[in-house]
């Protein structure tokens, strides 16, 4: 398992030498500046690889640019709307632009408007550590009360309703202006969230599209870029829906293994794959993580390893972030599945043996606290979460455990 980092460009407050020291072994990044829907030049690719190989002071780092999160899939694409071919045509040029770079796993995610969604950026633990959460009543009070989205208090069981009615009575303006910002607020490094009139237009874009409609979508996307990326050698991987279960009335799609099995069955190419996400897939109880791993493994290009608690049940439900070894993941059983899905690939000679994983997202801890920086990805908590991971990865390739 290559030991990755996740670095949002020169703007990003953990720099270069930091993830040196955190002794990750590649980076993961994009050109967040970028707008969606353009292609990446050579010239910018080459900038951010040469930002990645140095140091601050301009010695070299060791690091390489091995995946890219993400190459955004614009709405339009998405929507079938506007300039969405030209969009595709964009997106071909970049993967075959990424190749020639030696860049060969890209991550994408298909989820409509929201890359994904927390009602809490800065939720404090009991510890004084601080997370991301997701409180669904939070969430209706947006979707019924702010947004007063049509149709939106039937989304929500009567009980939440009734609790978000009772919220919504008491939030001062500074509460609702917080809330409507942590949702809207979009991709960490993008730059690219949503006025609440913005957020509607979008919506509407989607009032007639279902969950089969954006699914053909994908696969008419993925059918014209596929063949690009097979005759490039670059690996394409798809994020699940983040949380995973419908919002705000959008289709979702990449919430389950059925939904994986569909993709890349629909689609069957080494170029069409998964991003496994630990921590997306895991909100859910009926994701079997090692079982997908087990099952669908040969199809997964990148890993996301991170934990959620769950605080409530049902098929929607309150969670936050939890520390990557806590939470409804074991995540022991998980790396052990992957590791041998790592050695079956090895045995039959695949290159792409050693699969990239990163510490996803972290809680905030001790110098974060005061640091500030993208939300959900602090330097502590991070480093925290690989050293956790590192530890069970070399105790599970130990030859007297691994020959146990």
């Amino acid at each position: 398992m290559k030991q990755t980092w996740r670095w949002f460009g020169p703007d990003d407050n953990v720099s270069v030498s930091d993830i040196m020291q955190a002794g990750a072994a590649g980076i993961v990044t994009a050109l967040h500046h970028i707008p969606d829907g353009e292609a990446w030049t050579t010239r910018e690719i080459e900038d951010r690889k040469d930002q990645v190989a140095h140091t601050g002071s301009g010695s070299p780092s060791g690091l390489n640019w091995d995946v890219v999160e993400s190459l955004p899939v614009s709405e339009e694409i998405k929507q079938q709307r506007g300039e969405w071919r030209k969009h595709i045509v964009n997106y071909k040029e970049s993967i075959r632009n990424l190749a020639a770079a030696g860049i060969e796993t890209v991550c994408y995610n298909f989820m409509p408007v929201l890359d994904w969604t927390r009602t809490d950026l800065g939720y404090e633990l009991p510890n004084g550590a601080k997370c991301m959460r997701f409180d669904l009543v939070d969430c209706a009070v947006f979707d019924i009360h702010i947004l007063a989205r049509p149709g939106a208090i039937e989304d929500f069981a009567p009980e939440i309703a009734k609790q978000a009615s009772r919220r919504n009575s008491k939030l001062d303006e500074d509460a609702r202006r917080n809330l409507v910002s942590n949702i809207v607020c979009g991709l960490p490094g993008a730059g690219q969230g949503y006025t609440l009139d913005g957020l509607k237009e979008q919506l509407d874009f989607y009032g007639d599209i279902s969950d089969t409609a954006l699914r053909q979508h994908q696969i008419d996307f993925l059918a014209e870029v596929v063949p690009v990326a097979e005759k490039a050698g670059v690996r394409l991987c798809c994020h699940p829906d983040d949380p995973p279960f419908p919002l705000l009335g959008l289709p979702r799609i990449m919430s389950t293994e059925e939904d994986y099995d569909l993709l890349t069955t629909r689609i069957d190419s080494p170029s069409n794959g998964i991003t496994l996400c630990s921590g997306s897939l895991g909100v859910r109880v009926d994701n079997d993580l090692p079982g997908m791993v087990a099952r669908l493994g040969d199809k997964v290009h990148f890993i996301h390893l991170r934990n959620v608690f769950r605080e409530t049940e049902g098929a929607k439900v309150s969670f936050h972030e939890a520390a990557h070894l806590e939470g409804r993941t074991d995540m022991v059983v998980l790396i052990q599945a992957i590791l041998a899905e790592e050695s079956r690939r090895a045995i039959s000679g695949r290159k792409d043996a050693s699969i990239p994983f990163r510490p996803d997202h972290g809680q905030q801890l001790l110098y974060d606290l005061q640091a500030g920086g993208q939300p959900g990805y602090p330097a502590v908590g991070r480093l925290r979460g690989l050293a956790e991971l590192r530890g069970i990865i070399a105790a599970l390739s130990h030859p007297g455990v691994a020959a146990a």
